[in-house]
């Protein structure tokens, strides 16, 4: 039975090391994560070092790359120097928080590109067919990111109403 336990454990920590790794973050922050996760208490770093396979150097790494984005969070043991860490369990605002990570670093500059190359596009002659070409896919491009600034944006938002609110606009919504 606990070895049961211990595997369903590895593939949790797996699948969440996968699922890091498609949101464009290192797969030992996805580990770390679900370490912590399942873990009913605050971890040492030796412990995640153990838990996790990872060296200690990229457990630290990654250990401020979680705490920067809200995921993680340090924590205090009694009579004990060594830094501990338990993971954020409110998913609505930790997934707010990787929304607004990917926002305000890559998204801004790939949307100020997209806006720039459009810009200039625009401003010159259309009757060049590619030129007419390139103008209908970056609009379309600069559509979506726009869209998905919304999104993002009224993610946030939705943080000052709380989750149970949020809960209760989604069951509606079903």
């Amino acid at each position: 039975m606990a070895n049961d336990l211990q595997q369903l454990k590895q593939n949790f920590i797996s699948g969440l090391s996968n699922i890091s790794g498609f949101w464009g973050f290192p797969k030992g922050m996805g580990a770390i994560f679900a370490v912590l996760y399942l873990s009913p208490g605050p971890l040492s770093l030796d412990e995640l070092v153990t838990q996790t396979g990872l060296t200690k150097g990229a457990i630290s790494t990654n250990v401020r790359g979680l705490s920067r984005l809200g995921l993680i969070h340090a924590a205090s043991q009694l009579g004990d120097r060594k830094d501990y860490y338990q993971a954020e369990t409110d998913f609505y605002r930790a997934v707010r928080a990787i929304l607004q990570e990917r926002r305000n670093s890559d998204f801004d500059r790939a949307v100020e590109t997209v806006r720039l190359t459009l810009e200039k596009l625009e401003s010159d002659d259309n009757s060049d067919p590619e030129r007419a070409f390139l103008v209908e896919r970056l609009r379309a491009l600069k559509d979506f990111f726009d869209a998905l600034d919304s999104l993002v944006n009224a993610v946030t938002r939705l943080d000052g109403l709380g989750l149970h609110t949020v809960q209760t606009v989604l069951k509606i919504l079903k």
